[in-house]
This record gives C-alpha cells, sequence and structure tokens, in this order.
C-alpha cells in the first residue's frame, strides 16, 4: 500500500518517509563501505596469490638444478663405477702379469742355483778366460735383476691401480654423499612447491568467493538504489498527498454515500487482507478504506478508493475478484457494517502494512496502521 499524511494516534509516533529516506541512505553507506572492504581484500589476496606465484615459480627453478644436478650427479656415478670395474680388471690383470712373472723369476732361479741349466753351465765351461767368464755371470746377475725390476714394476702397477680403486670408492662414497643431500633437498622443494601450489588454489579460492561476496553487495546496492528511488518517490507522493490533505476538509462517515455492493466489497476486501486477524484488526482495514472515502485526497466512493491503482494488493493479484464470487466470512461482514457505521478504532489512520521495524504506528495483530 501506499503512505501518506497520516494522524497517528496520541503516544505514537510513526517513521515518516524523510526518516526511511535518511536510514536508506545510511545503510547504502554502510553497504558500500562494505563492498570496498571486500574489494580491499581481494586486492589483497590477488598481490599475496602474485607473491606465492612468485615464490612457486622461484621453487620451481630450484626443482629443476636440483634435479639436473642429480642427473649430473648420477651420470658421475656412473662412470665412477665403470673406471672401478675396469680398475678391478686392471688389478685382476696386474696380478696374473705379476704370478706369472713371479712364477718365471723362480724357474729361472731353480734353473740357475738348483738343477742347473746344461746350456748355461756350458756357457760358463767353454769361457776362454776370467775375464769372459766375469762377463757371462755378469749377463745372468743381469738377467737376475731383470727379472727383479719387471717383477717390482708389476708389483707397483698393481698398486697404482689398487690406490686407484681406493680412490675411486671414496669418489663414489662423496657421490653417494651428494646424492643423498641433493634427494634430501628436492623432497623439500618438492614438499614446498606442492604447500605453495595448495596455498595458491586456496588463495584462488578465496578470490572468487570475494568475487561472489562483491557481486552480493553490488547487488545489494542496487537493490538499495531502487528502494531509494522507490521512497524518495513516494516521499514526492506522499508531500503532494499531504498538500492536498490540508487544503481539503474530511466528510462525516454518514454523510457517506454507500452502494449496495459496498457491503459485499468491503467485508471481500477485509477478507483478502486480514482474514486470519483478529476482530478489531479487521475493523480496523474496514475504517481505514472508510477514512479514504471521508478524505478529500482520495476518491469518495468505495469503488473508487479500493480499485485505486496501486493500493491495495489483491485488487492487483486478482484474489479479491476470487472473494467475490465466493463471499466473505460473518465476522468479515461484521467488521464491514462496523466500519461503514462509523467505528474509528485507529482513528483517522490511512494506511496499513505488515509489521516491519521501519513503521511505527497502531499494531493490531499482524498489520501496524499509520
Amino acid at each position: 500500500m501506499g503512505a501518506g499524511l497520516l494522524t497517528v494516534p496520541a503516544g505514537v509516533s510513526a517513521e515518516t518517509t524523510s526518516e526511511k529516506i535518511k536510514k536508506a541512505e545510511e545503510l547504502k553507506k554502510e553497504t558500500e563501505q562494505q563492498k570496498k572492504a571486500v574489494e580491499d581484500k581481494k586486492e589483497d589476496l590477488e598481490d599475496t596469490r602474485e607473491q606465492l606465484q612468485d615464490y612457486l615459480n622461484k621453487l620451481n627453478s630450484e626443482l629443476e638444478d636440483i634435479s639436473d644436478n642429480l642427473a649430473k650427479i648420477e651420470a658421475r656415478m656412473g662412470d665412477k663405477q665403470a673406471e672401478i670395474v675396469q680398475a678391478k680388471l686392471d688389478i685382476e690383470t696386474a696380478k696374473i702379469e705379476e704370478d706369472r712373472q713371479y712364477e718365471l723369476m723362480k724357474r729361472h732361479l731353480r734353473a740357475v742355483y738348483e738343477k742347473g741349466d746344461p746350456t748355461l753351465l756350458s756357457t760358463f765351461l767353454q769361457t776362454a778366460n776370467y775375464a769372459d767368464f766375469l762377463n757371462k755371470a755378469e749377463y745372468v746377475g743381469k738377467l737376475e735383476d731383470y727379472d727383479r725390476k719387471l717383477f717390482d714394476l708389476l708389483v707397483e702397477q698393481r698398486k697404482t691401480v689398487e690406490e686407484k680403486e681406493e680412490i675411486l670408492n671414496k669418489e663414489i662414497e662423496q657421490l653417494d654423499e651428494l646424492m643423498d643431500e641433493a634427494k634430501a633437498e628436492k623432497n623439500k622443494v618438492s614438499t614446498l612447491v606442492n604447500s605453495t601450489s595448495g596455498t595458491i588454489a586456496a588463495t584462488d579460492g578465496a578470490i572468487t568467493a570475494t568475487e561472489i561476496e562483491q557481486k552480493a553487495y553490488e547487488s545489494e546496492i542496487k537493490e538499495q538504489e531502487a528502494n531509494l528511488s522507490a521512497l524518495k518517490k513516494q516521499l514526492k507522493e506522499e508531500k503532494e498527498l499531504s498538500e492536498r490533505a490540508n487544503r481539503m476538509a474530511w466528510s462525516n462517515t454518514g454523510d457517506l454515500g454507500f452502494d449496495v455492493s459496498d457491503r459485499e466489497l468491503l467485508a471481500c476486501l477485509i477478507f483478502c487482507e486480514a482474514g486470519n486477524q483478529p476482530y478489531i484488526g479487521q475493523v480496523a482495514v474496514g475504517s481505514v478504506v472508510i477514512n479514504r472515502m471521508r478524505s478529500a485526497a482520495f476518491p469518495n466512493t468505495m469503488v473508487g478508493v479500493i480499485y485505486q491503482k496501486r493500493q491495495f494488493s489483491p485488487v492487483a493479484s486478482g484474489r479479491l475478484a476470487t472473494r467475490l464470487s465466493l463471499g466473505a466470512t460473518e465476522s468479515c461482514y461484521r467488521a464491514a457494517d462496523e466500519a461503514m457505521a462509523g467505528s474509528q478504532p485507529v482513528g483517522n489512520c490511512l494506511f496499513f502494512r505488515t509489521v516491519i521495524p521501519q513503521i511505527q504506528g497502531t499494531i493490531i495483530g499482524g498489520h501496524v496502521f499509520y
């Protein structure tokens, strides 16, 4: 229903449309502040996400470097292991050569000192003089020295290869340690990557939530703007109605003229608006209709008041037309009779609505009359 210049019972303060507009403006301002807070929050979240993404990119780069380093360590380990295998083969070969030379030396010694070598002995016996004998003896000594030196060389070569194998094993151990450290670092960075990715996903969710909240506030602001616009329009209409009412007089109920169908029309309207309300509330609704007929600011007929544009919702919804075809209840007919007889339980009130905190007036049942 609409609102106008009202007469409110003593001690009851009805909220004016100007006050409603002020409250609506304050509410809109508060909503805009809440929307701004959400926008700031979204901006902070976006900054956080950007920082997290930079950090994630850095972690991924570190992870790539660690993976490359691991690959290099594994390649070096492969090379070292191949070298160790070769060293072991070289050691085995050296041992074989060493054993062979050792056996050769023993055979030479046995041939000379144990069994004797007929050929060598014959060589010594055929010497022409002592000097020749010494030369031949020196030859035999040199042969022994050669065998010994060759044996020592083979032993030294074997030791060198064994030392190389030992060095390679130590290098393998060091590479194993490096591998373990690199793997531990990779696991650490991988954990950070997963954690950061999860945080980014959560931040994306928070950003989406703020976007939804932002849109909700935008929608709410639009509704509040529309409501504020409607209130301002209503205020303008009320001012015009107030000015008209101030210039016009009120008729007495007894001076009104009722048609035969007015009782049925009023009773059915009362049923639609207050059929579930206490009896006094039904009379009050009928009284509002009669007050409008009495005011020069409204039509002076029952039909004119009830069917005035945008005044009674049952008219627009079609409920009144349906009820007229069915009839009203006995209490609604009695309430219509009492209102038409001049009963004024809410004084000169011209409007009523479902009770809401923003409107103060005379409350009867679920309606506030003002």
